[in-house]
């Protein structure tokens, strides 16, 4: 995942202040621009279905919450981001072949559609019933639903079909990326073969050309919503993975915030939110009288969408915090290892009659365990503050 924002200084060393602004600047643009910079590896599982959990009613989304805390497991069905992969693909296949005449072209798309529909009849039936996940008996059940922790069959059905949904970037067909091969190629040699020609402006133009063509290699979505909720799994994913997060320094802030949850809340308000103005822009379309009172109900919910993109750019901040202290975590505990050797190296170097060396050798690694020690100071206020700003969101 890409730090939101380029030239990112230091933790100590760039204002407060500006670090937001930089970095909630990066957030919006990437939403409003439905891209984010680079490729990116699908969401964790873990990330998936707190993400699901947003499309999930209230009751059901409470048992999935209370299986989390549970420690309770899902089947893994080869990665949750597949599924949405799956899903499009299937749906476009549909709609190619209800489009096409009847014939060969026609035929090879319902083919193709069966078999993805196999691959998703078979990964719900995976989900849905899997008994290593679920209770079964009879008693099982009924002590499953007094601990709060047990799905019904359609509350199943449901998080299947949220994780239908789980946001992933638009793919790139295989056709584009030969595509952009080729042009890169091309473009490569004719301004390699024009170079000192008297053809050597013309070629460099040309490359320029060609060089527009080839595609992008940033990820791109459908719409906002997918763009703001596969960077806030992204952000999750992130955090969880680093080293500074899960060290013992930041256990206070690991307490203070639950990201599974934050991450579902997030979830929660941008489904309805996508929802909701859904709804009105279909009922201005239909009904072109009432515009005014609908478009004033679609600006009053301007400021949510302003509080979403708050949220998740300050789980854009921690993440930037913690890849900033992971290079000064390790320098911590080489400067431990370092220090847990003073006694060893007095010995050896007060048998060598240099013990000035000795001295200056413990003041080396104290001033680097003390600089460092500071750093982790500083990461940890400023954790505190994003943490406060995140989870005293409504």
């Amino acid at each position: 995942m890409p730090d939101p924002g380029e030239q990112r200084n230091p933790v100590g060393f760039e204002p407060a202040e500006q670090r937001r602004e930089r970095i909630a600047a990066q957030v919006r643009r990437w939403c409003e621009q439905c891209r984010i910079d680079g490729r990116h590896a699908p969401l964790s599982d873990e990330a998936a279905l707190a993400l699901a959990a947003g499309h999930l009613d209230e009751p059901t989304r409470a048992v999935f919450t209370a299986r989390r805390l549970a420690g309770r497991s899902y089947p893994p069905l080869g990665g949750y981001g597949e599924l949405r992969r799956l899903t499009d693909e299937h749906a476009r296949l549909v709609a190619r072949a209800a489009a096409q005449r009847p014939g060969a072209a026609r035929v090879v798309a319902e083919y193709r559609a069966s078999e993805l529909a196999k691959k998703l009849r078979a990964a719900r039936y995976g989900l849905v019933h899997s008994p290593a996940h679920y209770a079964q008996g009879v008693r099982a059940v009924r002590r499953q639903r007094r601990d709060g922790i047990h799905l019904d069959l359609e509350q199943r059905e449901a998080l299947f079909a949220a994780l239908q949904r789980t946001p992933a970037p638009i793919p790139v067909p295989t056709i584009e990326q030969a595509r952009g091969t080729v042009l890169s190629i091309v473009g490569d040699r004719v301004a390699r073969w024009s170079e000192r020609t008297p053809a050597a402006e013309a070629g460099r133009r040309a490359a320029e050309v060609l060089a527009r063509q080839v595609p992008g290699e940033d990820d791109h979505f459908t719409d906002r919503y997918d763009t703001l909720l596969f960077l806030a799994g992204s952000l999750y994913d992130r955090v969880q993975s680093s080293s500074a997060w899960r060290s013992e320094y930041l256990s206070v802030q690991r307490a203070q915030l639950d990201l599974a949850e934050e991450l579902t809340q997030i979830s929660v308000d941008t489904v309805a939110l996508r929802g909701l103005l859904t709804e009105l822009n279909d009922a201005i379309r239909s009904v072109p009288a009432a515009r005014a009172g609908l478009a004033a109900r679609v600006a009053a919910l301007g400021p949510v969408w302003d509080q979403l993109l708050a949220r998740v750019a300050a789980l854009a901040r921690i993440g930037d915090l913690l890849g900033s202290a992971e290079g000064r975590l390790h320098m911590m505990r080489i400067a431990e290892r370092t220090a847990s050797l003073d006694i060893r190296i007095d010995d050896l170097i007060g048998r060598s009659g240099t013990r000035e060396l000795s001295a200056e050798n413990t003041n080396f690694v104290g001033d680097q365990f003390g600089d460092a020690a500071g750093l982790i100071g500083s990461l940890q206020s400023a954790l505190h503050g994003d943490i406060a700003e995140l989870t005293t969101k409504d």
